[in-house]
């Protein structure tokens, strides 16, 4: 199928891929004014002009498209803003934040992207899937990168990793290891499981590639997957109440539309003694189990000195490899586990290479 090829080819490139991650202890200020904007395609080439001539000028404009609130995305922007601001870029100094949301819109995505089209920016990101292909489509005059993108072949981002070419770059938040991991860990410690339902909306691409690959990698440990189908928010709650009876566990991919109402998947999951499994580190901070994972602050910083080397030292786009997280951990829920009827093992928790912030009490 054209998403397995796709994934495949995804999968082979991971290990080539050069890893930048940053670390920043810095917190910053959510980035300021909304506006309204969508498109899909294959970026074109375009040059850096713009971040040259405001180099000479000593300040920088840019903005942002992200596609709805919730922790992880906005984890994400923080960690992108404390890199500029680390690299002497601050806003309402020497930069200008363009931020928009789309509020989980479709028809919000491709306004948003449209009006940042019309104007000037020095360099463009996309937050999400949904705004990283809306942006793609429709700005060709500035530099693009995206961030909290899990498939960008599939989503027809780029279509090499290592040389992206044309206006477009940035880092996928999924290591396809950290999947291939987190369903291992539930077959070795979790015997009684024979079923894994995931709450999935199948309009999100980036949800169903994380989930066929769950589903490949449970099959090995003759483990089923049951999927509940959502087309919103709305519809989370019912679907997961739906898996009771019909799975021994839960699972979420990084799916806007479920993680958005994740609190009752969460329910559910407690008030039903059922292990609850996320594929981020966020959703297991507010009450799931167990992920294998990283800190979106940690990814956004990544995207954030990507920027930097574009803003400040002209560098080409195009020329910068697509990047994945490689500071993959276990992350347990302690909490979490206690509200799930779980029974933590020191086998589990020894798999936790950083437990002091890790093994979240």
């Amino acid at each position: 199928m054209k998403k397995r090829n796709k994934l495949s080819m995804f999968l082979a490139v991971t290990a080539l891929l050069i890893g930048v991650v940053g670390c920043g202890n810095n917190t910053a200020k959510t980035p300021g004014s909304a506006n309204t904007n969508t498109g899909a395609g294959n970026a074109a080439n375009t040059s850096n002009e713009g971040a040259a001539n405001d180099t000479a000028k000593g300040s920088y404009k840019i903005a942002i498209s992200q596609y709805v609130e919730h922790p992880s995305l906005d984890a994400t922007r923080e960690g992108f803003m404390a890199a500029l601001k680390d690299a002497g870029l601050i806003e309402k100094e020497n930069l200008t934040v363009d931020y928009s949301n789309a509020q989980a819109d479709p028809t919000n995505n491709m306004s948003i992207a449209q009006k940042i089209a019309g104007e000037k920016y020095d360099l463009v990101l996309g937050i999400a899937t949904p705004p990283a292909i809306a942006l793609a489509g429709q700005v060709k005059n500035s530099p693009v990168l995206f961030a909290a993108v899990t498939d960008p072949l599939d989503a027809k981002l780029v279509d090499n990793l290592e040389k992206p070419g044309g206006n477009i770059s940035g880092a996928s938040d999924t290591n396809p290891e950290a999947i291939t991991k987190l369903m291992n860990f539930i077959a070795t410690n979790f015997k009684d499981v024979k079923n894994v339902g995931v709450v999935l909306n199948q309009g999100e691409p980036n949800a169903v590639v994380m989930a066929d690959l769950a589903e490949k990698e449970l099959e090995k440990s003759g483990i089923k997957m049951v999927r509940a189908a959502v087309t919103n928010t709305s519809e989370v709650k019912q679907a997961a109440e739906s898996l009771v009876g019909r799975a021994d566990a839960i699972y979420i991919t990084l799916d806007n539309t479920v993680v958005e109402a994740v609190n009752s998947v969460i329910k559910v999951a407690n008030d039903n003694d059922i292990p609850f499994f996320s594929a981020d580190r966020d959703t297991v901070e507010n009450g799931a189990f167990a992920t294998v994972g990283f800190k979106y602050f940690d990814h956004g910083y990544q995207v954030g000195q990507m920027a930097v080397e574009v803003l400040k030292n002209g560098k080409k786009v195009g020329d910068m490899s697509v990047t994945v997280p490689d500071k993959l951990d276990l992350i347990l829920n302690l909490k979490a586990a206690a509200e799930q009827g779980i029974e933590v093992t020191d086998a589990m928790k020894n798999e936790v290479q950083d437990q002091e912030n890790n093994l979240i009490q």
